[in-house]
């Protein structure tokens, strides 16, 4: 049974849901760019069988605030003031996409706090030809601002996130989305190396792997994630 809720965070009001047993290990989840907790539907239930599994809709997204303010830098923190107000320590953490990058800045910042890391088809912080993207016609589920101010940081990404990247301490997974994805897989592949501990996984069906292919990718997660014991309960 997956639960909506919501939190204030600071000034913004995060949705998010939560699922799978009450005393199990904390997991997070975090959608990619234009998507919301939703995202996780097709593979939340596996991965709840053993996590207490938190899904969140970051800032400008879904039915959280949207507060016309929106950086990588702002959606970590609003992550990290969740994970203090309901009281988790510390976390495993999975991110696709805009997710992932939001994942690694937590886990690069404040190492204490997350255990082990999945990130999905994410690729290591480079400059790229920066791109204008065309608003969608119709009303949207996410803030448009949102989404021009991100691909501006994904374009062209703070150097210290590269940098930054030896400082991550929890063990890390990478799930390539090999080469049907439209992110560049060397990049993909650098990621991995350049996280101390980290290791990749290629399952070749694009960007959407948790989409594409569900129970490869839970079977992947489910084998890194380590077993439930010695974990305070979440909420």
């Amino acid at each position: 049974m997956v639960d909506q809720r919501s939190v204030d965070v600071g000034g913004v009001r995060l949705a998010y849901e939560v699922s799978g047993p009450p005393d199990a290990p904390p997991l997070v989840l975090l959608h990619g760019l234009g998507e919301d907790a939703t995202d996780w539907a097709v593979v939340g239930p596996a991965l709840a069988r053993s996590r207490r599994a938190f899904a969140l809709d970051l800032r400008g997204h879904g039915r959280s605030d949207w507060p016309g303010d929106y950086s990588l830098e702002l959606m970590q923190a609003d992550v990290l003031r969740f994970l203090d107000v309901l009281g988790l320590g510390q976390v495993d953490l999975i991110g696709h996409s805009m997710g992932g990058i939001v994942a690694y800045l937590l886990a690069e910042d404040h190492p204490q706090r997350v255990n082990r890391l999945v990130l999905e088809d994410v690729s290591v912080p480079r400059p790229r030809e920066q791109t204008t993207p065309t608003r969608p016609d119709g009303d949207l589920t996410f803030d448009w601002e949102m989404v021009l101010a991100i691909r501006r940081q994904i374009d062209v990404p703070d150097p210290r996130w590269l940098e930054r990247l030896s400082e991550i301490t929890a063990e890390t997974l990478v799930v390539a989305g090999g080469p049907r994805s439209h992110v560049p897989q060397d990049g993909v592949a650098e990621l991995a190396r350049r996280i101390p501990g980290g290791r990749a996984v290629t399952i070749p069906v694009g960007h959407l792997i948790h989409h594409a292919a569900p129970a490869a990718f839970t079977e992947a997660v489910s084998a890194f994630l380590p077993a439930s014991v010695g974990v305070r309960p979440a909420r």
